[in-house]
């Protein structure tokens, strides 16, 4: 069965996403912790919450992925917006046990001119500083497509810091389709190729969850701008069998291209029907 759901917005609260998603035929979603671009969190509804997680189990919800905000960057040359992502992170995951077992992915930050070295040792010390062995969500590093300066451009960056988190079993990867074909990857050619890579560096039992997103620039262009599934560089074609991977078939798929709701239900339908059962 594919798994497949969308980015929703958070503002209705959790039951609210859950029929959202279903509304538009998914069994998962993303949706950001809070204001993406600021630091203020929406108390939780304990009530919500229960309802949410009842209407999930009944519909056959695989895990749910929460992003966390862009602002965060936990390898910023500056203490004060180190401290942010420290306290942020912590806040998030005490949050994330209202939903328990969920995938909570972010950026791993920019070092800004520091060097990608102390990036990565700067990001591995904020994560050993908020993880915690009795939490139940699985923290995911994003693959980026290397803009400026990026950590997490390439797989060996993130597999550094994991080799660097002392509570390596509570982190996996997402993997983003428009950022590793920005960053070099050739997923459209060589998937098989590339997944291989991922393996021997990373360990495709890391890989949690998949960002579906078209770019719309070629493949080492280290851009990142999302494109609507089929409408960019990266082509139906090459969807058609990212989804239907045999290292990939199971994981929660979430798309994240430039759409409203009507869109979004399109393109599960479109994808749906790509899938070979």
């Amino acid at each position: 069965m594919l798994h497949i759901g969308c980015h929703l917005s958070s503002s209705k609260g959790f039951l609210a996403m859950g029929k959202e998603a279903v509304r538009l035929g998914a069994d998962t979603f993303q949706y950001f912790t809070r204001n993406p671009r600021g630091s203020k969190a929406k108390a939780i509804d304990p009530q919500d919450v229960a309802r949410y997680l009842a209407f999930a189990q009944e519909q056959g919800f695989v895990p749910v992925v929460a992003h966390a905000p862009y602002t965060l960057n936990a390898c910023s040359a500056e203490e004060k917006t180190r401290e942010f992502a420290r306290q942020t992170l912590a806040d998030d995951l005490q949050r994330m046990e209202y939903t328990p077992g969920g995938l909570y992915n972010f950026h791993p930050g920019s070092h800004v001119g520091q060097g990608a070295e102390e990036g990565i040792r700067l990001i591995a010390q904020a994560l050993n500083e908020v993880l915690t062995p009795d939490m139940t969500t699985t923290v995911l590093l994003e693959t980026m497509a290397g803009k400026g300066t990026e950590v997490g451009r390439s797989f060996e960056e993130l597999r550094a810091i994991l080799d660097q988190v002392e509570l390596r079993e509570k982190m996996g990867v997402c993997l983003d389709t428009c950022h590793v074909h920005d960053a070099g990857y050739d997923i459209v050619h060589n998937l098989d190729g590339v997944l291989t890579e991922f393996d021997r560096v990373i360990g495709l039992e890391r890989l949690k969850a998949i960002h579906l997103n078209d770019s719309m620039n070629p493949a080492g262009s280290r851009k990142d701008r999302h494109q609507k599934i089929g409408e960019g560089t990266i082509g139906l074609d090459a969807f058609a069998e990212i989804i239907n991977h045999p290292a990939l078939r199971g994981l929660p798929f979430v798309l994240e291209t430039p759409n409203d709701s009507d869109g979004y239900a399109a393109e599960i339908r479109l994808l749906r029907s790509l899938f070979r059962e």
